[in-house]
């Protein structure tokens, strides 16, 4: 039994585009992520602009979490997308879900009073991850039969 289980790209029915898709968002959880988790201020004062001056340190701690948990999910993106396309759709789904909780808390459930990049990424890229999803549960086109005389 092993970590790791073989390679099952095989299984996957879906358009190549969802899991072309599914590599870029596994790149960008990767930059943004360790930019929260290695940058000094987590990019939450010169990126996010957010005032660091009371509880700066809670605010980068909870930024350097946050991008913890970014470079996890970008290394599962990368791994189902080049490994396991399978559950690709899987991925696809759960990352919609948490971006659209993420879109109601960000904007209004407790709505961020500064402009960051994550608060407007949250509810742009949430076509995007529908598109995906939809093109990873859909067969891809096959080429159209000649016609035989």
């Amino acid at each position: 039994m092993s970590l790791w289980p073989e390679r099952s790209n095989a299984a996957y029915r879906g358009s190549p585009w969802a899991w072309r898709l599914l590599i870029l968002l596994g790149v960008v959880n990767l930059g943004r992520g360790g930019i929260h988790f290695f940058a000094s201020d987590g990019g939450a004062g010169r990126i996010a602009g957010i005032d660091l001056t009371q509880g700066g340190d809670v605010i980068v701690m909870l930024f350097a979490i946050m991008g913890l948990d970014q470079i996890t999910w970008g290394a599962i993106d990368l791994y189902v997308a080049l490994r396991q396309r399978a559950f690709v759709p899987l991925v696809l789904a759960l990352t919609l879900a948490k971006q659209a909780v993420a879109a109601v808390v960000l904007w209004l459930y407790k709505p961020l009073s500064v402009p960051a990049p994550g608060k407007y990424g949250a509810v742009l890229t949430l076509p995007l991850l529908a598109l995906a999803l939809w093109l990873s549960l859909r067969p891809p086109r096959r080429a159209p039969r000649e016609a035989h005389a």
